[in-house]
């Protein structure tokens, strides 16, 4: 497993790249967008489609600016799914242009979080090295609108936009070998909430008790890619 890197904001334009014998990779972007996101989606649901008639085609799985697509090279050749991942790039051009038309009213999540204390360990710490009090961390993070860009590292694990600029702040320099599950935690320009016990190296700010994922429920993912996230203090327990 390997730890979340917080991405860099660097945006470029779409590629095509081959990787192995069986997969390739489409680049939307080298940074961390909300439209590049919402455009990786698009383009893994328009790939999906194009299986049902080519089921060589692998399941593509989108990531914060880009799409993974395999398939098997003993029934296509590169030319042909290259052909299909432009045809799909195409397909999506307009998606992602203007991210508040794609704003779903029913895609909005509260989360409520316990900030500091046992809950969110390196809160202090974190307003230290910014120059600011604990309140003002707890003020700025829960008074934005955070959006899911992705799942991945683990089962679950969402990569939030919208972390405010006065709280950028690179990973811990020694990552936890165990970090509680619900634990809310920032590093770069994101925000992660771990959905279980498990090694990270994010700072933890809080902590929530909502299960956000359950792999027992029909959806077993609460937070899905392009859905909104507000943070709400809670009181402590």
């Amino acid at each position: 497993m390997t730890e979340p890197q917080p991405a860099a904001t660097d945006p470029s334009s779409e590629t095509i790249v081959p990787l192995g014998d069986s997969t390739v990779l489409i680049i939307l972007g080298s940074g961390v967008d909300p439209r590049l996101a919402a455009r990786a989606q698009s383009i893994a649901a328009a790939i999906a489609l194009r299986r049902i008639e080519t089921p060589a085609i692998g399941r593509a799985v989108p990531a914060h600016a880009s799409v993974l697509v395999p398939f098997d090279p003993l029934a296509l050749d590169l030319d042909a799914i290259i052909g299909f991942a432009r045809d799909a790039i195409t397909a999506t051009a307009g998606v992602g242009a203007d991210p508040a038309a794609d704003e779903d009213p029913a895609m909005f999540v509260e989360v409520p979080v316990r900030y500091g204390g046992p809950d969110g360990p390196d809160l202090d710490e974190v307003a230290d090295r910014l120059g600011l009090f604990p309140a003002d961390i707890v003020e700025l993070h829960a008074g934005v609108l955070h959006r899911v860009l992705f799942l991945g590292f683990a089962p679950g694990f969402a990569y939030l936009d919208g972390l405010p600029t006065a709280l950028t702040l690179p990973r811990r320099a020694t990552p936890r070998e165990r970090v509680p599950a619900g634990s809310v935690a920032i590093a770069g320009e994101q925000t992660g909430i771990y959905p279980r016990s498990m090694p990270g190296g994010w700072h933890l700010i809080g902590r929530t008790d909502a299960t956000l994922f359950d792999p027992t429920r029909p959806e077993p993912a609460v937070l899905t890619p392009g859905a909104f996230v507000r943070f709400v203090p809670a009181p402590d327990r």
